[in-house]
């Protein structure tokens, strides 16, 4: 059966490698296991969210169009046109979002990829190394049977920077009790940014 075609996706593959190589060329940053994301198939893509480019990072690692959730005010600004032409998807992060989970699960179903930062905002806390984990990743991938493809990003955001690293997890599904996985994606993420 041949997938199903969603907003952005000729945008993503039109604008990411150029993307890619400004990107590697400016921030020169480090990608450790990309290879476990998987090349088909449905999967989430989730991990720490410490800047507004992280995911910039998983658009160089893999070729797969990604559909990123993004928070809805982005979709108002002078760069609309963009989060829009990539196929992102708007998330009020004042609301349930029931129209914007329901279409991310569509993707899903048409084996397709989801990113998105189950910390809800970027993290600008100096103490924390991570916040807490919302619910979102663990109830798309259950209701989907997706992958979920944990990450830790970590280092500066500087030019040629010496340290901007991403790294990838091995992936894995959930099971039934969506609290326990949860905090199963929380103890990933944190052991990666430790690795």
């Amino acid at each position: 059966m041949k997938n199903k075609r969603f907003k952005g996706e000729r945008g993503y593959k039109l604008l990411t490698p150029i993307m890619r190589i400004l990107f590697k060329l400016y921030y020169n940053p480090t990608i450790i296991n990309k290879e476990v994301i998987p090349q088909k198939g449905p999967v989430i893509i989730v991990g720490n969210h410490k800047h507004i480019y992280d995911q910039c990072l998983t658009i160089m690692a893999t070729k797969r169009v990604i559909h990123y959730l993004a928070k809805k005010e982005y979709f108002d600004g002078k760069m609309a046109w963009f989060f829009k032409l990539v196929g992102c998807i708007p998330i009020n992060r004042a609301t349930k979002n029931k129209e914007s989970t329901d279409y991310a699960i569509e993707i899903l179903k048409n084996n397709g990829a989801i990113g998105l930062f189950p910390e809800g905002t970027r993290n600008k806390t100096k103490d924390k190394l991570l916040l807490p984990f919302k619910m979102g990743a663990v109830s798309m991938a259950s209701k989907t049977n997706a992958l979920i493809v944990p990450f830790a990003i970590t280092g500066d955001y500087k030019f040629r920077s010496k340290n901007l690293t991403i790294r990838y997890g091995k992936p894995f599904k959930v099971g039934n009790n969506l609290e326990e996985e949860n905090k199963k994606l929380y103890e990933e993420v944190k052991s990666l940014l430790h690795q």
